[in-house]
């Protein structure tokens, strides 16, 4: 799939979302705070954070907790068309393998927008999950 570039103001507008967010993450025991913000096709955006828990597999993930609120308020005929994250560190943050596969379920051609190891990186989901599927 080509690239899609996002306009300045959209990537802006995410990462201003995920950086509120961020602030409300839930984790006590990483302490590493991550936010996410969605763009559908409608043009609404919702946001997220990383909510970890003391039995470590529960821990919930920025990127998913936005999406799953997004299914929760809309039903799950949602398409994303891009995605935010960032983190308090200021780390290298691009989404998990399992976030990663539900992007690609509500969006097959979404853009993800992430800090990169040299900068803010732009990315097709295809690019971060070659093989991603879905069942419809």
């Amino acid at each position: 799939m080509a690239k899609k570039l996002l306009p300045t103001g959209v990537q802006a507008k995410l990462l201003r979302s995920a950086k509120k967010v961020m602030k409300n993450a839930h984790a006590p025991y990483s302490k590493f705070r991550v936010g996410a913000a969605i763009l559908l096709s409608n043009g609404k955006v919702f946001s997220g954070c990383n909510v970890e828990n003391a039995s470590y597999g529960m821990t919930n993930c920025a990127e998913r907790t936005a999406i799953f609120s997004a299914v929760a308020q809309l039903g799950p005929r949602i398409e994303i068309r891009a995605v935010a994250v960032t983190n308090d560190q200021g780390l290298p943050c691009s989404p998990c393998g399992a976030c990663r596969q539900v992007i690609y379920e509500f969006g097959p051609d979404a853009t993800i927008f992430f800090p990169g190891a040299n900068g803010p990186k732009q990315a097709h989901i295809t690019e971060l999950l070659p093989e991603g599927f879905r069942l419809q």
